[in-house]
């Protein structure tokens, strides 16, 4: 795995808005939780791409659909995010949050350059959205 800025993946922006969007399935699971209001899809540096979807929790323990991602990526034992995006379920892309920008960035320190997917024709590096990661303070 290279720790160099990855080529811009403008040719898979439609296929990774797709991805997610064909996830991004609204569904009751409980009277207190749902999932898939918003879909998430990432393609690795190896060129797999993983999908998940958001868990909203009355109590407020659910997660973000790129930490469902990110996950199921971790699981397959990748940790090197080429691009990433986030679909409602009405298909408009949505950037991700400061908690999922931080959890990209910490997942491996180059994906500062994970191109961040916000339509078919745009993508912004990570780090022009966290220009101040959280770092270990020693």
């Amino acid at each position: 795995m290279s720790e160099h800025p990855l080529p811009t993946p403008m040719g898979l922006a439609a296929e990774l808005i797709e991805r997610a969007q064909a996830v991004a399935v609204a569904r009751r699971l409980s009277e207190v939780s749902q999932a898939g209001d918003v879909g998430s899809a990432l393609i690795t540096e190896a060129g797999n791409i993983y999908t998940g979807v958001s868990l909203d929790c009355a109590c407020g323990i659910g997660f973000c659909a790129e930490h469902s991602a990110v996950a199921a990526m971790v699981t397959h034992g990748e940790h090197r995010i080429a691009a990433i995006v986030a679909v409602t379920e009405d298909g408009r892309v949505i950037p991700p949050c400061g908690r999922c920008r931080e959890l990209v960035s910490q997942v491996h320190k180059a994906n500062t350059a994970t191109h961040i997917v916000l339509g078919e024709h745009e993508t912004v590096p990570l780090g022009d959205l966290l220009p101040r990661p959280w770092k270990r303070r020693t």
